[in-house]
């Protein structure tokens, strides 16, 4: 029972981390840039834009922001997982509560800095929440709901949609921050795909003579099976065995080094695999 609560305070430390980094991206590279984040986050911020500009009325980030993101949320509790949803609410209430007391440093006033250096941070944060079962919200939740219904990665199609929202932005106020905002958006996702790899799949290809060692390592490690192969090895001549095994990228580390320590000998090549059909195994976003 320690052991899960000491789990779970961790994830809650990580995600409290994760907000402030994303609140502090917010202030001192969005703002300071006048650059637009995608999403939900970017539509707030586009509202806040348009009521200060066209109503004078100065709202802050959180009273948008939360509100825009219950409908996902809903979506989410029913659909993906309720500790994951609730993490997430974490998430969203810290990371626009941050974003509105988080002080602007000056750290630079060229824009393309801001864009790739805010692109970069706001990235880490994301993927630092979704490897603690969270999402900075809006379209994450998106996201994540469109990866766990059908097995693939999705953020390019999140990141088609936000360039939709930053061009709307482009048409309403200045191309150049809309564009720059693209640049933002493209560094923010390439980040999260970097780290965070639970939709990405890699086949393993595995020569070993202890074939059902290393079957046991692959489904206690991560609860996939495996297919045997029987052949013979040309160089010797001799009958050598090879199992197929299809693993989610963020297990490949794992699994590699136990197979290793189980038959240091056994020869693995690895293969990025772009699409799976049939059953795979996804452990619950819980």
């Amino acid at each position: 029972m320690s052991k899960m609560i000491l789990r779970e305070f961790r994830k809650i430390v990580c995600i409290a981390f994760a907000a402030a980094v994303y609140g502090f991206s917010l202030a001192n590279f969005l703002r300071r840039g006048g650059l637009l984040a995608g999403g939900f986050t970017g539509v707030s911020l586009l509202s806040q834009h348009v009521l200060l500009k066209f109503c004078g009325v100065s709202l802050p980030l959180s009273v948008i922001y939360i509100p825009l993101n219950a409908i996902p949320a809903i979506i989410s509790f029913k659909f993906i997982g309720k500790r994951f949803t609730v993490y997430s609410l974490i998430m969203i209430v810290l990371s626009s509560s941050f974003a509105d007391i988080m002080p602007d440093l000056h750290l630079t006033d060229d824009i393309l800095l801001c864009a790739v250096f805010g692109g970069i941070i706001n990235g880490a944060a994301i993927a630092i929440c979704l490897l603690n079962h969270a999402t900075s919200g809006g379209t994450d939740f998106i996201s994540i709901f469109i990866s766990e219904h059908y097995g693939k990665d999705s953020w390019n199609y999140i990141f088609a949609g936000n360039v939709i929202v930053l061009a709307l932005s482009g048409v309403l106020f200045n191309w150049t921050s809309a564009m720059y905002s693209i640049i933002l958006q493209f560094c923010s996702t390439m980040i999260i795909q970097l780290l965070y790899r639970r939709y990405q799949k890699q086949t393993l290809f595995i020569i070993t003579e202890k074939p059902d060692e290393i079957y046991d390592v692959i489904h206690e490690c991560t609860n996939h099976d495996g297919t045997l192969f029987k052949g013979i090895g040309l160089y010797k001549g001799q009958e050598r065995r090879m199992i197929y095994s299809v693993v989610s990228s963020d297990e490949i580390r794992r699994v590699v080094a136990k197979i290793k320590t189980a038959d240091p000998g056994a020869f693995i090549n690895i293969v990025k695999s772009e699409e799976v059909m049939g059953n795979f195994y996804r452990r619950p976003n819980n």
